[in-house]
């Protein structure tokens, strides 16, 4: 597959999925919380809206690598790099006023922050095959090898 068909069959995975986890690293470790993930057609960065007075913020200045996961009919695992995005246009464009109730403000307010996160590769596991799945599992479970019956797939994004 090619770059492109990657982050299409990315962009269907997590289409419709309205909530993802966001996992940063703080001084003690991992920290995931919820996030509405921005509607936006996937070009290979993912947009968060958030607050610069968040632990999110701190730890995303002081280590760039996150994680994104998302649940839905598929499982999907998305590596990346987080950037901070103060950029008002931007705030502008991806506001809706669903954000104002959520975050009880403007896209203008200062205080208001994007999180861009440039998706580095995705891995994911399909629901759906029944069969598959639970043999699977069955030959794991049973010391046998899975390697013909990988449930999962990894999508390398970055060249």
């Amino acid at each position: 597959m090619m770059k492109h068909d990657e982050m299409e069959k990315l962009r269907k995975l997590i289409k419709d999925v309205d909530t993802a986890m966001l996992t940063t690293a703080n001084e003690e470790g991992l920290v995931s919380r919820p996030m509405k993930t921005q509607e936006v057609e996937f070009d290979g960065d993912l947009w968060f809206f958030t607050k610069k007075e968040t632990s999110k913020y701190d730890e995303i200045l002081h280590n760039q690598e996150v994680n994104v996961t998302y649940a839905g009919k598929s499982f999907v695992s998305v590596r990346g790099r987080a950037e901070i995005v103060e950029n008002l246009d931007k705030k502008k464009e991806l506001w809706s006023k669903v954000y104002e109730k959520i975050m009880q403000t403007s896209y203008d307010d200062p205080n208001v922050i994007l999180i861009k996160v440039k998706v580095e590769a995705a891995e994911y596991w399909e629901q759906g095959n029944f069969v598959k799945n639970v043999l699977y599992f069955y030959k794991r479970m049973t010391g046998q090898d899975t390697k013909s019956l990988d449930i999962n797939e990894t999508l390398e994004l970055n060249n």
